[in-house]
C-alpha cells in the first residue's frame, strides 16, 4: 500500500493537477490518505508528484495513523472498544494487517479515509524540492520518518 501526503497549497495550480488532488481526496494540505499500489493510483500519483510526498507504508504504520488519527462520523476518534463492538477485529493491528492484504476497507467499515495530520515537528526540509534533493517532495524510502513526525 502506499501512504500520500499533500505538502503544497492549490495556488496557481494547473486545473487537472487541482482535479487528481481532489480524486485523491488529498483536499487541504497535511491531508494524508492510504491507498492500494495499482497501476493507476501510481499514475494519479506520478501527476502529482510536485505536491505530495508518498511511499510505501507498512502496517505499523497504518496502525498507528488509524490509532492516533483515525476518525468516525460526526469527527469522532475511532478507539478499540469501537473496533471490538461493530467490527470483527479487535485491534488496530488486526486492522491494519486486513487493509494491507485487502480483505478490509476503510469506507466499509465506517471510517474517514482521510487522515489529517500536524505539519511536522522541527519543520519541513523544503516543500520545492524532491526527497532525493534534500526536500520533502515526490518518492520517500523512508516516508515513516515524515509520517512520525506529523503524527
Amino acid at each position: 500500500m502506499y501512504v500520500i501526503v499533500r505538502l503544497r497549497g492549490g495556488v496557481n495550480t494547473r486545473p487537472e493537477i487541482k482535479d487528481t488532488l481532489k480524486m485523491l481526496r488529498l483536499h487541504r494540505v497535511n491531508h494524508c490518505v492510504v491507498i492500494p499500489e495499482n497501476k493507476q493510483y501510481l499514475g494519479m500519483i506520478q501527476k502529482v508528484k510536485d505536491y505530495v510526498a508518498w511511499g510505501v507504508i507498512d502496517v505499523d504504520l497504518i496502525a498507528m495513523l488509524l490509532e492516533k488519527r483515525g476518525r468516525l462520523a460526526g469527527n469522532l476518534r475511532l478507539t478499540e472498544a469501537f473496533l471490538h463492538e461493530k467490527t470483527p477485529y479487535q485491534s488496530f493491528k488486526e486492522l491494519a494487517e486486513a487493509l494491507q492484504s485487502g480483505t478490509a476497507s476503510l469506507k466499509e467499515l465506517g471510517i474517514k479515509p482521510i487522515f489529517r495530520l500536524h505539519p511536522p515537528r522541527k519543520g519541513h526540509a523544503g516543500i520545492k524540492k524532491t526527497a532525493s534533493e534534500g526536500g520533502e517532495l515526490g518518492f520517500h524510502e523512508a516516508i515513516e520518518k515524515l509520517i512520525v513526525r506529523m503524527r
